[in-house]
């Protein structure tokens, strides 16, 4: 009955949330997705608290941008922007494309997950997306913690030859990515990489490409989650 109940809960909250963000030309329906942008996608946080850092030459990593922010950023230089949160009509989508439109910021969409181990096709849609954008470039996820720590710690691998605990900083709460949570299963994936290449050694991109399995990443990561919160039932 509870999870019945939770799940009707779910689904409305998610109805109302996919009630917003249609058409931000029309004057009604912008001032209904700026709101839905500050308040339900939190943007009114990210006005003061940027998460912004320098990854690596031309590379920086931030949280969600607003239009001022992407300003700043193309005054500094920054060519391309690089969007972990995929396309979506979506407020933040809508506004994000019409701000880089009007500074000439090349937007490059890649979906990817926070709380739930990486498909392998979104990781190679990361890797081309890598080699092929002009730089300086800016990547950014929601929050700046989670799926922008590990696109941060994959372009540091592959293209810095970054030794894997270095790659793994930026995964961590000075970014307020919190390891011990879902979201944890983002480090597991490293923690198998470095696993894998203390066998032999391997690059990345040809780990992902070859050998890295979604569903065996997904199951040891449960046994871990378990055997350190056991009354919360991983599976």
């Amino acid at each position: 009955m509870f999870r019945k109940l939770q799940q009707m809960l779910e689904q409305k909250e998610q109805a109302f949330r996919n009630s917003f963000g249609h058409d931000i030309t029309d004057p009604a329906e912008r001032r209904r997705s700026q709101w839905h942008l500050d308040w339900l996608d939190h943007g009114i946080l990210r006005r003061r608290w940027h998460n912004f850092d320098l990854v690596a030459p031309g590379v920086y990593r931030s949280n969600h941008p607003n239009h001022s922010r992407f300003a700043a950023y193309a005054q500094m230089g920054i060519k391309t922007v690089l969007n972990l949160r995929g396309a979506a009509l979506q407020p933040h989508h809508l506004f994000e494309v019409e701000s880089c439109a009007t500074l000439g910021l090349t937007l490059v969409n890649v979906q990817m997950a926070a709380r739930r181990a990486p498909d392998r096709d979104e990781l190679l849609a990361l890797l081309d997306a890598f080699a092929t954008m002009e730089r300086p470039f800016l990547m950014h996820c929601k929050s700046g913690a989670d799926r922008t720590g590990l696109a941060a710690a994959i372009y540091l691998l592959h293209y810095q030859d970054a030794p894997i605990a270095q790659a793994k900083r930026q995964l961590s709460f000075r970014y307020v990515h919190i390891r011990r949570t879902s979201t944890g299963i983002l480090d597991h994936f490293l923690d198998v990489y470095a696993a894998r290449t203390a066998q032999s050694p391997i690059g990345i991109a040809d780990w992902i490409k070859t050998e890295y399995d979604r569903a065996a990443l997904t199951r040891s990561f449960a046994v871990k989650q378990a055997a350190l919160w056991p009354w919360q039932g991983w599976r």
